[in-house]
């Protein structure tokens, strides 16, 4: 991994000047997690090139600055400023110090069940953003700083866009979890247009009828198995929505769980299932405000059979080519997950998204805030 791990400490230096979101609106800094998938991937040659096209594809808000106000020590402290964007940069400040004097394992773990009830954090970005980070840290027996400085920055963004959203996933129902996801309401919320409104929705995911009983359906099962399930049935759900706008929505609902395995193996055991839990609640919100058909999964199976898709070797080639940095990331995590339980459905969903999303790093965050 020793030229992952230059590529990638090259790669970091040269998106540091890059604030953590793009002007225009709240969409995350793609640049350091697809550097990072494109370095996975094997494409060593093509990250810095991808990352000149990036920077010219969307405008970034600078780095802020932090005032040291978010006392870790202090519960009242760091629990009220979750969810305070003003406070990133505190956030930043507050991990680099704890990076700075232990593990960075011990950090994350301490970490990781705080912040993992706000997973939707940055539509999911501050967890996969972490995780990306977390496998360049896991690749080298000594981290670089800005290696360091990359985990403070994914799991300041997923603390500072914290989103808790409401209901219980103990896992202790009797349903497999597509019959879970066949139950789930699906509202569509067309008078949804911004952001902000999706969250005041997503708060109050519990008053829909039918979804508190879909989240708790799902019958228990390991952790690793429940996030297999979770990221094939997804891309069946994406490969099942071929006009839904925008597609990343439904992209994050594989690229999140399969973020989140890369991070179980460094965590104590008992975090596995209830952030599979949490992942849940994250699929069941996405899935019942952005979609209104009920039919994924008889309809993807169709559609995988039937659809002529190349081999993962050349969607990955297609998708670092393609250059979008949501169809670079959800190409690798579909590979990735293929490997380990191999389903159909990754590989057709991967060949759709490179169909159905605009060619060229950073044209799908300037599109939706253009509308262009």
């Amino acid at each position: 991994m020793d030229r992952y791990a230059d590529i990638l400490n090259s790669a970091l230096e040269r998106v540091a000047d890059l604030g953590f979101e793009r002007t225009g609106g709240e969409l995350a800094n793609h640049a350091p997690m697809g550097a990072e998938a494109i370095a996975v991937l094997g494409y060593f040659d093509e990250v810095a090139p991808w990352i000149e096209r990036y920077r010219t594809g969307q405008e970034h808000y600078d780095p802020p600055e932090g005032s040291n106000r978010i006392d870790a020590a202090d519960e009242s402290s760091w629990r009220s400023a979750l969810g305070s964007f003003g406070q990133v940069g505190d956030w930043e400040q507050l991990f680099r110090r704890e990076l700075a004097d232990e593990p960075w394992r011990a950090v994350l773990a301490r970490w990781w069940p705080r912040l993992t009830p706000g997973i939707f954090a940055g539509m999911t970005h501050g967890v996969i953003r972490t995780a990306h980070a977390v496998r360049g840290l896991a690749s080298v027996d000594e981290p670089s700083s800005l290696q360091l400085d990359e985990l403070a920055r994914g799991m300041a963004y997923w603390a500072a866009r914290f989103v808790h959203l409401p209901g219980r996933v103990g896992f202790d129902g009797t349903a497999a979890l597509s019959d879970a996801i066949a139950t789930l309401p699906r509202r569509g919320l067309p008078e949804a247009r911004n952001v902000e409104e999706f969250q005041r929705a997503w708060a109050r995911m519990d008053q829909i009828p039918g979804y508190d009983a879909a989240l708790r359906a799902p019958a228990s099962a390991d952790p690793q198995r429940l996030l297999s399930e979770m990221t094939a049935e997804f891309a069946g759900v994406f490969l099942a929505h071929p006009d839904f706008v925008p597609a990343p929505a439904l992209v994050h609902a594989v690229t999140a769980p399969a973020a989140v395995r890369l991070v179980l193996p460094h965590l104590p055991a008992e975090q596995h299932l209830p952030s599979v839990g949490e992942l849940w609640k994250m699929q069941a919100a996405l899935l019942t405000t952005f979609s209104v058909g009920r039919n994924e999964r008889e309809a993807s199976r169709t559609l995988a059979a039937e659809v002529e898709t190349p081999g993962f070797g050349e969607l990955a080639a297609r998708a670092v080519e393609h250059g979008d940095e949501h169809v670079i990331k959800f190409t690798e995590a579909c590979v990735r997950e293929n490997a380990l339980r191999p389903d159909d459905r990754y590989a057709a969903a991967a060949a759709s998204a490179l169909q159905r999303t605009p060619r060229g790093a950073g044209v799908t965050a300037r599109r939706i805030v253009t509308g262009s």
